[in-house]
């Protein structure tokens, strides 16, 4: 027996271990997708598959409990797809290696994202199906795909398809706070033509690249002061353009626009006699950066290597405005909510820059709890990047879930939660993408909740879910269902 499978609530915790054995990487759900359809069959469940490939699975109410309003639990069924450096993993063929820490409190993945956020959630949705011993009312699970890379599914809802009046999201990291409401956002793209120029002959070439930064969930880890590897990188690079005259070759860093880039790296050369003292600078460098951010980063390296030689390089040109734009492009929190304490109001993170053939392109994702401040932010970034000469463009913008302080649900989770734990959880805005306000666009009336347990540095491969804030995580959904309302 695994040792996850000896956790509890069992049920749960079987499926979430069958979970992650199964790759479901964004964009890549197939595997997942086909697993729960033949697994919804054999407990002969009724299951559905719309045109994106969303998963819909319905389940009678138990007896007694045909009355109540219908009820839809939520989650996705995508992972965040990031590992370590030194981590030999494909997400599209390769398990998730999950185990607990030895203190035996969490659970985290060997290298990589563990996939809690979602699949927790999910396995909870799927054991409340494969359960006989649980009261409830007309009960549906919906089940999206993409949810982390473009909210393809929700985007892709269409009406009809579900019956129910609530819908309980799973998708939620944080025990004791129950969400009513989230921000929505923007993907941004600049892309840059580079111009080239031979190398001079008496220049040698290197390869720059910043690793040991903790990342993190673009949104939610955002306000924590953890440091973008992107921009530490730029700000070097810009500095030793100026001072050494350096030539960049190449520019990349960052994997996925919502998580907050742990890596990057650029290749570059520089005259043969300012190599002594573009070291000295590396080397302060990294040490007035390690000491600024000690609290939070711990483990800043950068690595200087020489490799083969490059026959050409940016111009001088080409490389300002790149490194100036890259440099000037705001990064992080933008304004803190004004209106629920705590809570940032707008963000964005410069998550990802990459050279390909003659182009570089930096991505950006933009969150806010209301559009005005997303399109405040949209126009300071394409202010910066066209300044620079880039164009700029601007896709799959998602709304936000505007906070019903009347929902009947939200107010029932309250209420069983002080009920079961005596204490009144935290009713709250987060500031993530969850689903639920795209969901609005094609069920307007679904009264809405989100809920789970606590989960984490989502999105980096430090990340971990608290053991026993999914037992209680599970109690609560399970005595919300015995509390439906009746119709």
């Amino acid at each position: 027996m695994s040792t996850l499978s000896q956790l509890k609530p069992a049920s749960l915790w079987q499926l979430f271990e069958k979970i992650c054995s199964i790759p479901h990487p964004s964009k890549h759900e197939q595997k997942i997708s086909l697993w729960i359809q033949d697994w919804a069959q054999e407990l002969g469940l009724a299951i559905k598959e719309d045109a994106v490939g969303n998963l819909f699975i319905k389940k009678p109410a138990t007896a007694g409990m045909e009355d109540r309003k219908g009820i839809i639990l939520q989650a996705h069924m995508d992972m965040v797809p990031q590992k370590n450096n030194d981590t030999d993993h494909d997400f599209i063929t390769d398990p998730i290696k999950p185990y607990i820490i030895e203190s035996g409190d969490w659970v985290t993945a060997e290298g990589t994202t563990l996939g809690a956020d979602n699949g927790v959630g999910l396995a909870s949705a799927l054991a409340v199906l494969a359960s006989d011993d649980i009261p409830h009312g007309p009960l549906e699970v919906l089940v999206t795909i993409d949810e982390e890379a473009g909210m393809t599914g929700a985007f892709g809802l269409e009406a009809g398809w579900l019956d129910g009046d609530i819908l309980i999201n799973t998708d939620s990291e944080q025990e004791g706070e129950v969400y009513m409401g989230c921000a929505g956002g923007i993907d941004g793209n600049a892309t840059f033509t580079l111009t080239l120029e031979d190398v001079p002959s008496d220049y040698q070439a290197f390869n720059l690249s910043i690793s040991g930064l903790k990342g993190g969930h673009s949104g939610v880890d955002i306000h924590t002061g953890r440091a973008n590897a992107n921009k530490l990188l730029v700000r070097f690079l810009l500095n030793a353009s100026i001072d050494f005259d350096i030539k960049l070759t190449e520019l990349n860093g960052g994997s996925l626009r919502n998580a907050i880039p742990r890596e990057a790296n650029a290749s570059f050369v520089v005259a043969k006699e300012k190599v002594d003292a573009l070291k000295t600078a590396l080397a302060d460098y990294l040490t007035t950066i390690s000491a600024n951010l000690a609290a939070i980063e711990t483990d800043i390296d950068m690595l200087l290597i020489s490799p083969e030689d490059f026959e050409q390089c940016w111009t001088k040109s080409t490389q300002a405005a790149i490194l100036r734009a890259l440099n000037a492009c705001p990064n992080g929190v933008i304004r803190m909510s004004d209106d629920i304490e705590g809570i940032v109001e707008t963000s964005l993170n410069l998550g990802v820059i990459h050279t390909r053939g003659s182009k570089l392109n930096a991505m950006v994702l933009i969150r806010s709890l209301h559009d005005d401040g997303r399109l405040e932010t949209e126009r300071m970034v394409q202010s910066v990047f066209e300044l620079a000469g880039a164009s700029v463009v601007f896709s799959g913008a998602y709304p936000g879930w505007k906070p019903n302080t009347d929902s009947a649900i939200m107010q029932t989770v309250r209420d069983t939660y002080e009920s079961i734990f005596h204490k009144v959880p935290e009713v709250m805005v987060i500031h993530a993408g969850l689903e639920c306000g795209l969901f609005k666009t094609a069920y307007p009336h679904w009264d809405m909740v989100s809920i789970g347990p606590t989960i984490k540095f989502p999105h980096s491969p430090d990340e971990k879910i608290e053991i026993s804030t999914v037992e209680q995580y599970w109690q609560l959904l399970v005595a919300v269902l015995a509390n439906i309302p009746k119709k």
